[in-house]
């Protein structure tokens, strides 16, 4: 039987210490990371709750998740998370993570349903987790969350990185950087720890109110996370100011040789002069040049203009696992399967050469 607790300081002390150890290798699975998802990207009634599974006294795994008003029960995720899994102790074998996915499992299939996402799909603790939740009675559905595009840096510097992009790309980055140092009016800025962050948090979203993107789907998440990535020692945050009006920002995280861009954003205004692209390899050099990196992680999504600057794709998946007796799981297997045929279908016309739509 698994226990829950409803917040990050609630948790033990030995997971709490767990927490502290993941965030010095992925930022994502940290008490910082989560305490601020927690806090600042509540859906409408959601709750926090943490499962807990022991053996022989022992604390072995941790399940981050929220407890939504229907029942239901999904991972502690975000729309900024880029990663997700369970937390589990050092030397817990396939045997345990089984043992706590059925424990779990029994937890939350009163709710009908449990989803998790952007889950690394070669996670190895997945398969025996997923085989303790169908013990208990929940059948997992997988399916294609979001994309992550990244590239291995081992080892390169600046120019070498720079040769290995695609001819057009490494043209116009040497061209627009070269021709904003040249630009007197036009200054970065780099951020970390230091006694700048707070207007550096309100340069950000000044650029985010004057960019063409879309409103934050919680507008104080990124205020909250920024100090929470800076104490953590993690955070760098770029701008680009023209005549002291930042026109481009974007903020990276660091940890264990990995540096992700979590976010950017430019001035719409400027767009003719290419701020971000300005602001994104003045930032990689910076990073090439003054640290130890293994890997460059452009974050969450397929936006077209990642491949060109990194160039290796991997899947996040998402597991809806569902219980079959239960209103709430029947419906989303039902939701699965028409799916699935509909997706036949589509594959079997364009098989047989016919048009699935538009005109010739």
């Amino acid at each position: 039987m698994s226990e829950s607790v409803a917040s990050v300081d609630g948790l033990p002390a030995e997971a709490r210490a767990w927490l502290a150890q993941a965030e010095r290798e992925e930022f994502q699975l940290g008490a910082g990371w989560f305490s601020v998802v927690a806090a600042h990207a509540r859906p409408p009634g959601g709750a926090v709750v943490f499962l807990l599974h022991r053996e022989n006294g022992h604390l072995r795994v941790v399940l981050p998740l929220w407890r939504h008003p229907d029942g239901t029960r999904s991972g502690l995720t975000a729309p900024y998370s880029c990663v997700f899994r369970p937390l589990v102790a050092e030397g817990a074998d396939g045997a345990a993570l089984a043992r706590a996915g059925l424990a779990f499992g029994r937890a939350v299939r009163g709710g009908g349903t449990l989803r998790l996402d952007a889950i690394d799909p070669d996670w190895p603790g997945l398969a025996p987790l997923l085989a303790g939740f169908r013990a208990a009675g929940l059948l997992p559905l997988r399916f294609a969350h979001f994309g992550v595009w990244w590239a291995d840096i081992t080892g390169q510097d600046w120019e070498t990185y720079l040769a290995g992009r695609p001819g057009a790309l490494r043209e116009t980055i040497r061209r627009r950087l070269a021709r904003a140092e040249r630009d007197a009016a036009l200054r970065f800025e780099l951020i970390g720890g230091d006694d700048r962050l707070a207007a550096g948090i309100a340069a950000y979203q000044q650029v985010q109110a004057r960019s063409w993107k879309p409103a934050e789907p919680f507008a104080d998440f990124v205020p909250a996370l920024l100090p929470v990535a800076a104490a953590a020692g993690v955070l760098r945050l770029g701008l680009l100011w023209r005549d002291g009006v930042p026109v481009a920002a974007q903020y990276w995280t660091v940890t264990a040789g990995t540096a992700r861009l979590d976010k950017l954003v430019h001035d719409a205004a400027e767009h003719r002069a290419a701020p971000g692209t300005v602001l994104t390899a003045w930032m990689l050099r910076h990073l090439l040049t003054r640290e130890r990196l293994g890997r460059i992680d452009f974050g969450r999504g397929d936006d077209a203009y990642k491949a060109g600057w990194t160039g290796q794709r991997r899947q996040r998946i998402g597991v809806l696992l569902c219980a079959p007796w239960h209103p709430a799981g029947l419906y989303q297997l039902g939701r699965h399967l028409a799916g699935r045929a509909r997706a036949r279908v589509r594959w079997r016309d364009v098989g047989d050469g016919k048009r699935t739509g538009g005109t010739a």
